[in-house]
């Protein structure tokens, strides 16, 4: 295998599948991952938010069954292995998108399983919040929505960039899983090339490129929750 890695052959059509795929197959990998984190925070910062102003001590108690309901919903997407989930939601993303395969089809599974994640994750960063804060706006006649609105997420906007980044780069490498059920990407690229035609310096390639993309969104994330986080600009 190694000795015929770096082979002049093995080079030059490495190179052709270079100018020719990769570049669409980064394009296609931003575009399913940006879509799917963006529609998985549409549906789970709601959730999230829900599952903390929802309890019988948050700002807007819900009904305890309905609390039950959310969190064992969420808890079972979240512990389905996302091989799995892709097969179980072929049905689904043939109704949405009018078929199982394919990159865009590969939306709704990431879909799927990001969202109770993003949840969580909202979760835990709303209950970041100081409680003397919640109670200040109580006492000033605030309603459950403003409190919400204009208390919880604001003062939890650091602790929610740096989760959603953290959703953006699992996301990314969930995306490339795709591949296996036809998705595009660079994932398609690393499993058709290094799996089915043992060409491994491509999938060296995407992989690498995968990696590259990981750290340029857990860059831009990082800065963009230390230059919105208040605490540190009062230094």
């Amino acid at each position: 295998m190694f000795d015929k890695l770096l082979s002049p052959e093995t080079i030059e059509e490495t190179l052709r599948i270079v100018q020719n795929e990769f570049l669409l197959g980064i394009w296609e990998t931003l575009y399913v991952t940006v879509i799917a984190t963006a529609l998985a925070i549409v549906i789970g910062l709601p959730l999230g938010v829900l599952l903390v102003a929802g309890e019988k001590n948050g700002v807007l108690p819900l009904p305890k069954p309905v609390m039950q309901v959310l969190n064992v919903v969420i808890n079972l997407l979240r512990s389905v292995p996302f091989l799995i989930l892709m097969i179980m939601a072929f049905p689904l993303a043939r109704l949405i998108v009018g078929t199982a395969v394919g990159t865009v089809a590969s939306i709704v599974p990431l879909v799927i399983a990001a969202f109770p994640f993003v949840a969580r994750l909202v979760e835990s960063s709303l209950r970041e919040v100081n409680p003397n804060i919640i109670e200040m706006a109580q006492s000033m006649g605030a309603s459950p929505f403003q409190i919400i609105i204009k208390v919880m997420i604001p003062e939890s906007v650091p602790s929610l960039l740096s989760n959603f980044t953290i959703a953006i780069t699992t996301i990314l490498g969930y995306s490339a899983m795709g591949g296996i059920i036809g998705g595009g990407g660079l994932g398609k690229i690393a499993i058709n090339y290094g799996y089915y035609r043992y060409m491994y310096l491509v999938m060296y390639l995407a992989v690498i490129l995968l990696i590259i993309l990981v750290q340029i969104f857990q860059s831009v994330g990082t800065r963009l929750s230390v230059k919105s986080d208040k605490r540190l600009k009062g230094k």
